[in-house]
């Protein structure tokens, strides 16, 4: 079965970024110019996906007029006769058939993906979330490499990628069984933010999964776990005694977007890559003083 649906989880405070996040959903502080949201919508869409379902909360309803029609805001800019800009928000509002439901008490990632068990339904379903964006130029999307690998092995697909022993207690880590191919490889087990001793390996789950729906009756008995959350990471430990599960090694450059040192490199980044804000960019650089 195809790979059509996906969640984004976006209902956490963002309380690493207050006070900007006071007001403002941390899923809409802008890379240069864009939400960072539509960065992880437009990879959905890059993937195949045709229906998004973003997981909120009642403080974040700027997030699903983002992406809905704004007549106000278009009737302004045909006046206007600002055509490009007019063409680039009727864009963002129909690039796929975009759903909300609100995460009504923030109980983990392990919950925010039970809310969305009605809306998937018995298919396999992709989950991106708002921390993690990842660019792969000139190649497939994170999401699309673990779709085409769920589509080959036929069960669910975590994404990963290697990192430092001294980080591997702010992921969910995986208990490698038998390599596949260089990039993936079956699992039998994950462990939620190990300590660096007890981590089986290096390989962090890093915001992409493709996941088959049996993962929501195990969610609906899942106990909480760090932090006292419901962790989606402990729920797919369980699938993996039921069915497959693989990891796949994507490739791809991961910004963390959820942390200030990844959400200030992702804004150099990615001004430098644009055409009209490179010499921009090359020059505030040149003439920083440090």
């Amino acid at each position: 079965m195809k790979v059509k649906k996906a969640i984004i989880p976006a209902a956490g405070f963002g309380t690493r970024f207050l006070p900007a996040t006071k007001a403002v959903p941390k899923e809409m502080l802008p890379i240069v110019d864009k939400p960072t949201i539509q960065y992880i919508v437009e990879e959905a869409v890059a993937s195949g996906i045709e229906e998004i379902l973003i997981i909120t909360n009642c403080y974040k309803s700027c997030i699903e007029n983002h992406f809905d029609v704004s007549f106000e805001l278009e009737k302004k800019l045909e006046a206007s006769k600002d055509q490009e800009h007019l063409e680039m928000v009727k864009e963002i509002s129909n690039m796929a058939n975009i759903y909300s439901v609100r995460q009504k008490n923030p109980r983990g990632l392990g919950h925010a993906v039970l809310c969305a068990k009605s809306f998937v339904g018995n298919e396999p379903f992709a989950i991106l979330l708002g921390d993690d964006i990842v660019v792969n130029k000139n190649g497939k999307t994170a999401t699309q490499q673990l779709v085409e690998a769920y589509e080959q092995y036929g069960g669910s697909v975590v994404g990963v990628q290697k990192v430092a022993d001294s980080q591997v207690h702010k992921y969910g880590v995986v208990d490698p069984s038998e390599n596949i191919n260089e990039r993936c490889a079956s699992v039998k087990g994950f462990v939620e933010k190990p300590k660096k001793e007890e981590a089986p390996s290096n390989f962090a789950i890093l915001g992409r999964y493709v996941l088959t729906p049996e993962i929501f009756d195990l969610l609906e008995t899942q106990e909480a776990g760090k932090g006292n959350e419901i962790q989606l990471t402990d729920a797919i430990d369980r699938l993996t005694k039921q069915q497959k599960v693989f990891a796949y090694d994507f490739e791809g450059v991961r910004y963390d977007v959820g942390d200030k040192a990844g959400f200030l490199k992702a804004q150099i980044d990615f001004a430098l890559d644009r055409n009209d804000l490179h010499d921009v960019m090359v020059d505030i650089l040149k003439n920083t003083k440090i």
